[in-house]
């Protein structure tokens, strides 16, 4: 059997939902729990007194919640974080907070089966400068993560933005110009009115014969630049290509 490798602190209000964790992680010996929390005080002292390497930490807690525990301490000083929470509506603040998964209670055992998965390769592995930047959409399936790298490029669609990932799309409750702000980082950029596009998915910019350009992305899509965006998203172009080379 394996030797236990990593220590799990389990915070949650409910003594069944704590007690449901410990039992998935029953079959991965590789974890051992060195703690239970029942709010976020309790969190915060355990974390000051050991140094567990996952925390199970459910969002709606008496007094400090789960994103207080994490503003007050920082993420940079918190173990991997995998949120538990009975509604799904905190997914995106969750990955904001730089959380490493997102389980919505009642949690499968597939569900967590891959969240340790996930927790193993991160564990066994030396810490990245910056965790992977992830988006969380609700389908029919539930909630689904979207590393901000595999987006080509996000549609305006109503209320709601089409984050396209190749030939398939996933709808978010957000507006394209609230996105606009959070991807810039990551490099979209702004093609028209309805499209941010993805700098490091763009293979080309061709021309029409109207002489209107359009930026071919490597899922295939084709997206008109209007002239308005034209002179600052081909500099944008431009200066990936110069950081590439």
């Amino acid at each position: 059997m394996p030797r236990a490798e990593w220590g799990v602190l389990i915070a949650d209000d409910e003594p069944a939902a704590r007690r449901g964790v410990r039992q998935l992680l029953a079959e991965f010996p590789e974890f051992a729990v060195v703690g239970e929390c029942r709010n976020g005080a309790e969190v915060l002292a355990a974390l000051d007194a050991s140094t567990p390497d996952v925390v199970f930490l459910d969002i709606q807690m008496p007094g400090i919640d789960g994103f207080e525990v994490i503003r007050r301490r920082t993420a940079e000083r918190m173990p991997l974080v995998v949120f538990l929470t009975a509604f799904d509506q905190f997914a995106i603040r969750a990955f904001e907070a730089q959380a490493l998964d997102y389980l919505v209670k009642p949690v499968t055992e597939a569900r967590f089966g891959a969240t340790m998965k996930r927790l193993m390769r991160q564990l066994g592995a030396p810490a990245p400068a910056n965790r992977t930047e992830t988006i969380s959409v609700t389908t029919s399936q539930g909630t689904t993560v979207l590393p901000v790298h595999e987006i080509d490029w996000i549609q305006a669609d109503g209320n709601y933005a089409r984050l396209w990932v190749g030939a398939r799309s996933y709808l978010l409750r957000e507006s394209l110009g609230l996105l606009e702000k959070r991807m810039r980082a990551n490099d979209f950029v702004r093609a028209h009115r309805r499209a941010l596009v993805r700098l490091g998915s763009v293979r080309s910019v061709t021309w029409t014969g109207a002489g209107v350009p359009v930026a071919v992305l490597a899922c295939g899509a084709s997206i008109a630049i209007s002239r308005r965006r034209r002179a600052g998203f081909l500099a944008a172009v431009r200066r990936l290509d110069c950081r590439a080379s």
